[in-house]
């Protein structure tokens, strides 16, 4: 649990620091997760990492019945869901720059570490897709959303990733399984996490080196 806590603080945290120096003509920016502008991409991010208060405010259910890996399983990505995702985060978007964005932010993600610390170690939540997991897995969950679409807001923004190596170290383990990058690959976190969340495209040698090592990854999508 501490390892996760910790990426999440650390992610966070860095994004609220970029957050808070944002202006307007930033956050209308467009985004590679069409069809949300900044402000938008970044009020999904917002309401993803408040969602555990709630979580834990409700009954746990009787036991974990999906990991982290098992979340984000290709139900998660039917058109019907994706359409729910993408007006939600239109919806959940308000004016205001950076600084209100950030002092929102902060708030929504310090109020879920301030819920996961008064929660057992061994606590299950529900999630709105009616999930059953357990409270670590769950978190390891907003990490990869805070971290990943962390990049979509830099890329948006022309900036180099601001990735925290603790987010980078849950992030890869959870697409990998655990398993080691192919040594001819020459990969670091930052771009095997690029690379397998469809960021930055193969080139022929990786794919040709994928398939001969037969190096597999967690993907989003069906």
């Amino acid at each position: 649990m501490q390892t996760v806590r910790a990426a999440f603080r650390d992610e966070c945290a860095r994004l609220g620091e970029v957050l808070a120096g944002l202006d307007t003509a930033d956050l209308d920016r467009p985004t590679d997760c069409p069809p949300w502008t900044v402000r938008e991409l970044l009020a999904h991010v917002r309401t993803g990492a408040g969602r555990l208060v709630d979580m834990l405010a409700a009954p746990a259910p009787p036991r974990a019945e999906v990991d982290a890996a098992g979340y984000f399983g290709a139900a998660k990505f039917t058109p019907g869901v994706d359409a729910d995702r993408i007006d939600g985060g239109r919806r959940a978007a308000h004016s205001g720059d950076g600084a209100a964005l950030a002092t929102d932010f902060d708030r929504a993600w310090r109020a879920t570490l301030d819920a996961v610390d008064r929660a057992p170690a061994d606590r299950v939540v529900r999630t709105r897709h009616g999930d059953a997991m357990a409270l670590t897995e769950f978190l390891r969950t907003r990490v990869v959303e805070v971290g990943v679409h962390g990049l979509d807001v830099a890329a948006a923004l022309d900036r180099d990733p601001w990735l925290t190596p603790t987010a980078a170290a849950v992030i890869a383990d959870l697409l990998t399984g655990g398993r080691a990058v192919p040594p001819e690959l020459g990969w670091d976190r930052l771009t095997l996490i690029r690379k397998t969340t469809g960021r930055a495209p193969l080139t022929a040698h990786e794919r040709a080196a994928v398939d001969a090592a037969r190096f597999g990854w967690l993907r989003f999508a069906a």
